[in-house]
């Protein structure tokens, strides 16, 4: 892997060889995140505090694209070595508060270019979300928090920021499928069954009206499960809008009832939102689901890649 900077003077730095690296990848949030250690030397004509950009190729393709958040240059008996650390380019929507308005009719390119272009994002190809009239922007919300809720509750799409660093604001592409068979380069794999954090039921209670709406996680009941959110809607919504609305949320909080994770010694061989078939003969749960989270790294063992699998079907 070759990791580039760039600093607040727009100069780019090829870093030495990384002795170690780690890069983490969400399919919305947390955003993403890397990590890497390489040798120093004090003669380098560039200081680290002043990088602010970060990317790194493998192979020749792009693998990540993100904000420097963290430098460190030790001296020990091992030598001197950097560390470098940063979060992907969601970092700076995350990191800044929108302006408190409210939107007569919001379109796609309004919210790109209020909620986004101000800090250098660009939309990858596709995305075609429609408008939305009346969307309203709370004082204190964050830009990804007008970007999620704009393109997820209105436009049933996950946004998320793809390796180059733009905004992705289309549907998974379920075109790429990963099979881990009994011939993959396994290192483990594991199964998680969760209750903690799944909701049995929602009441979405509408603001103007004080109506009431309940959803039932029914599966989850007849289990046991109790676990109640209340949820007040902001502004003057219809059953259908209040009834999506609970029913998200219950889909939400049962993303994580089952995960797998299988790590594979190999790297970059999945990303967010890929499918992935399990087809091994000492497995008991065999069958196809969507990877959540990557992360991948190298270290003195080599190279690995671990996946967290949920079922197809997530909601984010």
């Amino acid at each position: 892997m070759t990791a580039y900077v760039t600093d607040s003077a727009g100069g780019r730095w090829a870093l030495p060889s990384p002795t170690a690296w780690r890069m983490e990848y969400t399919a919305g949030v947390p955003c993403d995140s890397f990590w890497l250690r390489c040798p120093w030397d004090q003669n380098n004509p560039t200081l680290p505090g002043s990088w602010v950009r970060f990317a790194a190729d493998h192979e020749g393709q792009r693998v990540f694209t993100g904000v420097v958040d963290e430098c460190e240059v030790s001296l020990s008996a091992a030598g001197r070595l950097l560390e470098v650390s940063g979060r992907g380019m969601a970092a700076l929507l995350l990191d800044n508060e929108a302006l408190g308005q409210d939107y007569q009719s919001a379109t796609q390119a309004d919210i790109l270019q209020n909620h986004a272009a101000p800090y250098g994002i660009e939309a990858a190809p596709g995305a075609s979300l429609p408008p939305v009239s009346r969307l309203s922007v709370p004082t204190g919300s964050s830009e990804w928090s007008v970007i999620y809720e704009f393109a997820r509750y209105y436009g049933g799409v996950a946004p998320r920021f793809d390796r180059e660093g733009r905004l992705v604001l289309t549907g998974w592409n379920d075109s790429r499928e990963r099979v881990v068979d009994d011939s993959a380069p396994l290192i483990s794999l594991a199964r998680r069954d969760r209750r903690y954090g799944a909701l049995s039921q929602v009441l979405v209670r509408d603001r103007w009206s004080g109506r009431v709406e309940q959803v039932d996680n029914a599966a989850l009941l007849a289990c046991g499960g109790m676990a109640r959110r209340v949820i007040t809607m902001p502004t003057r919504s219809s059953y259908k809008a209040m009834r999506y609305s609970g029913q998200f949320q219950l889909e939400k909080s049962a993303a994580e009832l089952e995960r797998v994770e299988v790590t594979l010694g190999e790297p970059f061989c999945a990303w967010p939102g890929d499918l992935v078939t399990i087809q091994r003969a000492d497995w008991d749960w065999n069958g196809r689901y969507r990877a959540a989270q990557v992360s991948v790294g190298m270290d003195s063992g080599g190279y690995w890649t671990r996946i967290e699998l949920a079922l197809p079907d997530f909601v984010i």
